[in-house]
């Protein structure tokens, strides 16, 4: 069985395709992704099987080798320093929520920094 990187993968289109060693480009489509696997990552190495379909070479069935590394999780900060981040946060929410009690909103420069700082924190908890 040949083996490969996933060049590209659509999850929402349930198909991308894979390139072999040998630089042959492959479709894959998401029945031939491993049971439970619902998408792969751009990079991810894999072990498949090809048959020629009315398109070209096609992965019959697929197995995960390596998946790719994350570059989010590459590039998130220390634990320590995060949890000094979340507890300011934690801190900056309390005062947002004694003022939403006196049913004040935020002004608007002030949520969207909020809102952007919460987006930051829960990407690199969810890396």
């Amino acid at each position: 069985m040949p083996f490969g990187k996933v060049k590209w993968f659509e999850a929402s289109k349930g198909f991308g395709f894979l390139v072999t060693d040998d630089g042959q480009e492959v479709y894959l489509h998401a029945s031939a992704l491993p049971a439970g696997v619902t998408e792969v990552r751009a990079g991810t190495r894999m072990e498949f099987g090809v048959a020629q379909g009315r398109k070209g070479a096609q992965a019959l069935t697929a197995r995960v080798v390596e998946e790719a590394p994350s570059v989010v999780r590459a590039k998130r900060k220390p634990a320590d320093e995060t949890a000094a981040i979340v507890e300011d946060l934690i801190k900056l929410l309390d005062g947002v929520s004694n003022g939403l009690r006196k049913g004040r909103y935020p002004e608007k420069p002030q949520g969207s920094k909020i809102a952007a700082v919460l987006r930051a924190v829960a990407d690199d908890l969810d890396a």
